[in-house]
């Protein structure tokens, strides 16, 4: 057991490793699991002169090893979340890895005290994972007297998450092994920057990237900075939740879906961009479509001049209800003590499970894992992503598409893994094709890029048929493109 001492300034490694088995369909995988905090540290230089590493924050991480693997032949993943400010939790106890929390679903919630359960669906089944831990989330932080604002930016995020896979993948002999990272949230924009940053600053090409929830320009997801393009493109996204909750009758998702992308791609961003030169009845017909698609009255369509703000249509939706859908998961519903709100008071699709996943974590990290610490795990750092910066962006949106599309052109053999939840109201499914549709690769490179749709919200592996269906769609993708001659098992 590893205990923090506030008496010792110096920082140093606190790795715990311990052994484990998992007991698979067919055999048993024994494999180790590392966990603890890693010492990040900087060239330091004073008048031009070398002055050594210099310690500046101590990052947390857990890696999982399969026993006696082949290196030169065994995949690697790296996975963290988004938020930004948020801690690997979630897809760490969610999908990927070898223990899962029992959250329940959006029709029966788990009480607690909550469980934990094996999961022999785990992505380690096919790739050894390390989860990572940005600075000021989960149990990493500045080191004693450093400042961590230099961690909670764009740059500064991804230059040392950048620097720890370097280090983990230098200290166990992996540069050999095929190579993965897998984001979530925005933890897709920081993945789909980090493969251009890993080639360009370390020379680390990846086999593949793994998009969970996909945002890869912020502009096209934002109100009101995504302008008339944001209100056309969550369009589907409304339709989908409007339709879980019955506003299209007995009509196929499918169905639904085909029409309101049909709509948000060309009628509406044209009626949008009229302005007041738009006719009375061509005006009535698009609030018409656009109250029918998004479950909304004509006149509340009318009344927001046919832009439909994210927040407000999650508050709006079932107002006569006396609920508000998730936004991380639109099947989710809460009540709501002002019926009048603009905006609902509480993300029922999130308070619902955190519970569950923050109890698991503390429990298993301590238990399970043999690490102790006496700092707060911080599954969601509010601090950090209200003082994120993007002041790189001036002026331009805060986008990673760029970066992608040089990272393709200079590794053609990068493939990427791109998952949707088509109730979704945080990234939007629509939003993300539409990036994709715009990225600047040659056409020989776009059959590098896969999609997979789900019937799900955010943290898609919440809904347990999902769940099991990703899980194996990511074993066949790490399968099928780590080069090794492996066939999916």
């Amino acid at each position: 057991m590893v205990n923090d001492s506030p008496e010792n300034p110096t920082p140093t490694d606190d790795l715990v490793r311990t052994p484990h088995t998992l007991r698979l369909t067919d055999r048993e995988l024994a494999y180790t699991a590392e966990t603890g905090r890693i010492v990040l540290r900087e060239e330091a230089l004073t008048d031009g002169k070398f002055d050594g590493h210099v310690a500046k924050a101590e990052v947390f991480l857990t890696a999982y090893t399969a026993d006696g693997a082949d290196p030169a032949t065994r995949p690697v993943t790296f996975a963290f979340n988004g938020g930004p400010g948020s801690a690997s939790i979630w897809l760490h106890l969610g999908l990927l890895g070898p223990r899962r929390v029992l959250s329940g679903d959006v029709d029966s919630p788990a009480p607690p005290p909550y469980r934990l359960a094996d999961n022999p669906e785990t992505l380690l089944v096919h790739s050894d994972l390390v989860f990572i831990d940005p600075v000021s989330t989960g149990y990493s932080r500045a080191v004693s007297g450093g400042d961590p604002s230099g961690y909670h930016g764009f740059t500064g995020d991804l230059e040392s998450i950048g620097e720890i896979i370097r280090l983990w993948t230098s200290r166990n002999g992996r540069w050999l092994s095929p190579k993965y990272l897998a984001g979530e949230s925005y933890g897709t924009l920081r993945a789909a920057a980090l493969a251009s940053h890993l080639q360009q600053r370390h020379g680390m090409y990846l086999n593949g990237l793994i998009l969970l929830s996909a945002v890869l320009d912020l502009g096209t997801i934002s109100f009101p900075a995504g302008g008339d393009q944001s209100s056309a493109l969550f369009v589907p996204t409304y339709a989908a939740i409007a339709h879980y909750h019955g506003k299209h009758g007995d009509r196929p998702l499918g169905e639904v879906l085909a029409e309101a992308e049909d709509f948000a791609s060309r009628d509406l961003p044209w009626a949008l961009a009229r302005g007041w030169r738009l006719s009375g009845a061509d005006r009535a017909d698009v609030a018409r479509r656009l109250a029918s698609l998004t479950g909304l009255s004509e006149s509340y369509v009318d009344r927001v001049e046919l832009r439909i703000e994210h927040m407000r249509f999650f508050t709006e939706l079932l107002r006569d209800r006396g609920l508000a859908t998730g936004r991380l998961d639109g099947r989710f519903t809460g009540w709501e003590p002002d019926g009048g709100a603009e905006r609902m008071s509480d993300d029922a699709s999130y308070s619902r499970i955190a519970g569950a996943y923050t109890a698991g974590f503390n429990h298993y990290v301590r238990e399970e894992l043999g690490y102790a610490s006496d700092l707060r795990y911080e599954v969601l750092s509010m601090d950090a992503g209200s003082r994120w910066s993007f002041s790189e962006f001036e002026g331009r949106p805060v986008s990673a598409v760029d970066e992608l599309g040089s990272a393709m052109r200079a590794n053609p053999h990068l493939k990427v893994h791109v998952a949707f939840g088509h109730y979704d109201g945080a990234t939007p499914y629509f939003a993300a094709e539409h990036v994709l549709a715009h990225l600047a690769i040659p056409a020989q490179l776009r059959g590098n890029i896969e999609r997979a749709h789900y019937p799900a919200g955010h943290m898609m592996y919440v809904h347990e048929p999902t769940r099991i269906r990703q899980s194996a769609d990511l074993a066949r993708f790490v399968a099928t493109t780590s080069n090794t001659g492996r066939d999916p098992e």
